[in-house]
């Protein structure tokens, strides 16, 4: 059972120069989870953040906090004060790391010892404890992140607002970052709306992921469960869906059915009717490959595709190799993988995945 919201937003529209930026039917935060706002640039996220932090008004539409209508602009600091956002540039001044960390307790007038404890507290939890006397112009980007968000974890905000705050770091750094902000956002239960343009993030820190296209939500759910199930094929290649494959329904079982791609047949759980046009989306780590000698009678996977190696693509954690099959899969390997198998353009080998892996979109 989903949480109690937090926020609710309901017929929330923004306009600028004469633009619809913002177009939310109705949309809720729940509490005591993080929510990712993800889609291409211009699709909304950032101001769909700021109207629920109250940092914009919308023109149409009005936004609620804990049941309560949240005040124009000029009343609303008695709410502003119950949540805390952090900037993709972190905003810091001169002045050591600690008296950044405990600017807001003070603005606040919470009392030194407690502004001590919380603060203590903080740059421990993000790793930082040891440059609390540090000047904060010398601190390096990951750590003037860090800095940035013990400001906002120390006001215990009802709920934390994140406008890609990763967004500048390099690899290494942005990796370390969001396991340890993973970790207190899981451990301490905090409310949190979380703005990104890359899925991988967002599956890494929340619980929820909402797809904006244009202004508008075009998909919300579990994170797994829109991985899993994309309802277009826009939305596929953006959550990085690169085997699209467009068939021809052309026999159907009690729990499967079969669709005609080019020459071959592929086999998806579900039902469908013959004759309807399918879109099939399967993500790369579904795919596996082998150059061993296949039964497929003694096979978990019902699709099992002689095929040819035509690129393999090194990337960061793991390598893309695609093969053609009569149609082209993309799969995903760990550099052993590749090399145990000898994967170079022009090896045969066979591409095996699941009728459950596939998941088709009527055309």
């Amino acid at each position: 059972m989903s949480a109690p919201p937090i926020l609710e937003a309901r017929g929330v529209k923004v306009r600028r120069g004469g633009r619809d930026l913002l177009d939310i039917e109705a949309f809720s935060v729940p509490s005591g989870e993080t929510t990712a706002l993800l889609g291409p640039n211009g699709a909304g996220k950032s101001t769909l953040l700021r109207v629920l932090a109250g940092l914009e008004d919308p023109k149409e539409g009005g936004v609620r906090f804990h049941g309560e209508p949240l005040p124009r602009a000029r009343d609303r600091t008695a709410a502003r004060r119950r949540m805390a956002v952090v900037f993709q540039s972190p905003l810091l001044f001169e002045g050591t790391v600690y008296s950044n960390a405990a600017s807001g307790l003070r603005f606040r007038g919470v009392e030194r010892p407690e502004i001590r404890r919380r603060v203590a507290q903080a740059l421990e939890a993000l790793g930082i404890a040891s440059l609390a006397g540090r000047s904060a112009r010398t601190l390096s980007g990951g750590e003037a992140s860090r800095v940035s968000l013990a400001r906002a974890l120390v006001l215990r905000p009802e709920v934390l607002f994140l406008d890609e705050p990763f967004s500048s770091l390099d690899a290494p750094t942005r990796e370390g970052l969001i396991r340890d902000l993973a970790a207190l956002l899981r451990g301490e239960r905090i409310t949190a709306v979380f703005v990104t343009h890359d899925p991988t993030e967002a599956v890494r820190l929340a619980h929820r992921m909402v797809i904006l296209w244009g202004g508008a939500i075009v998909q919300s759910g579990p994170c797994e469960e829109v991985l899993r199930s994309p309802r277009d094929e826009a939305v596929a290649r953006f959550l990085g869906i690169e085997t699209l494959l467009e068939g021809t329904v052309v026999s159907a079982r009690d729990q499967s059915f079969m669709v005609r791609v080019g020459e071959r047949e592929v086999e998806v759980a579900g039902s469908a009717a013959p004759g309807e046009r399918m879109l099939l989306c399967l993500r790369p780590e579904d795919i596996l490959l082998t150059d061993l000698p296949l039964d497929p009678a003694h096979l978990s996977a019902r699709n099992v595709f002689a095929g040819v190696v035509r690129s393999v693509q090194s990337l960061v954690h793991t390598h893309r190799i695609t093969v053609d099959c009569g149609f082209v899969l993309s799969a995903s390997l760990t550099r052993h993988s590749v090399e145990g198998l000898g994967l170079v353009p022009g090896r045969q080998v066979h591409a095996l995945f699941k009728a459950t892996a596939v998941h088709a979109i009527r055309m």
